[in-house]
């Protein structure tokens, strides 16, 4: 029997990249999923979305190990639509013990202002909903796992261009705020033993990393640099000698956040970072 046997999962942004990978990871463990993504792109943000195809994979994928899915398209920042989903898929599936708020975009070097409002909508607000909406059909043992970032632990007291890269600056103050939420959250759900935790990854090897907006980021010093050209600067984001982690090194984390074995742990920061903070914070408790 896997570590998840007999749970039901809500994995939000499962098209791709991690969110993809959590969504498998889980269903390898015995859970069955239910899996969203916006499955379009946004004008602001500078690399591509999801296609549906992408998410029928992630459907398939999870069908493979055993497991139901319920596939729909849906965009978190309509929390509508998200409790239309989660009351179609409990109908099927039975019920929900665990929520994966995956979905989220890098507004870095998109549409200005449009890249700030789109950033902060999906990746805070779109949180929250995906959370708020399942909070009604979370019983005692259940888990709610958001992802943050490295990002979030940024110390923005020093901005020498502010205005300059809005979408940018939007992701961090997302993740940041997304993360006070998920521990004030936690602290009310404690009572009834359900727990909620973030989960912040590095640079991880996805979409979101591998794109030319993100390659302008980290070498501004080349016209048009590919991956070649950034993957060598990579490395400054981490302790460790890699440039990123990957979806699964994440996945990892989520499965023990979902089970039994964490039954204990809540209002946690995990960070899964090959060293980042190490790197660029001092110690404190």
């Amino acid at each position: 029997m896997g570590r998840l046997e007999g749970k039901v999962a809500f994995v939000t942004g499962a098209g791709r990249g991690q969110g993809r990978s959590h969504a498998v990871r889980l269903a390898e463990e015995g859970a069955d999923v239910i899996v969203v993504d916006i499955c379009q792109d946004l004008d602001s943000i500078a690399y591509p979305m999801s296609a549906r195809e992408d998410l029928d994979e992630t459907g398939l994928l999870i069908e493979k190990t055993g497991r139901k899915a319920v596939v729909e398209q849906a965009d978190v920042r309509d929390v509508g639509r998200l409790r239309e989903v989660l009351a179609k898929g409990i109908e099927e599936l039975g019920h929900l013990d665990i929520v994966v708020a995956q979905a989220g975009v890098a507004g870095i070097k998109g549409k200005a202002w449009e890249a700030w409002v789109d950033v902060i909508d999906v990746n805070l607000i779109g949180t929250i909903n995906a959370i708020q909406a399942s909070l009604p059909h979370l019983q005692e043992g259940a888990s709610i796992i958001a992802t943050g970032s490295t990002a979030a632990l940024m110390d923005l007291a020093k901005n020498d261009n502010p205005g300059e890269d809005p979408g940018g600056t939007a992701y961090i103050t997302s993740k940041r705020l997304l993360s006070q939420y998920t521990y004030e959250l936690a602290t009310h759900l404690a009572p009834r033993r359900i727990r909620a935790n973030v989960i912040h990854p590095t640079n991880v090897n996805t979409t979101m990393l591998q794109n030319s907006a993100m390659y302008r980021t980290f070498r501004p010093d080349l016209e048009d640099p590919q991956r070649e050209d950034a993957e060598p600067i990579f490395h400054v984001q981490q302790a460790m000698p890699v440039p990123y982690v990957e979806p699964s090194d994440i996945s990892d984390t989520v499965v023990y956040l979902a089970s039994d074995e964490s039954r204990f742990v809540t209002g946690g920061q995990f960070r899964i970072d090959a060293g980042g903070y190490l790197k660029w914070y001092d110690y404190h408790i």
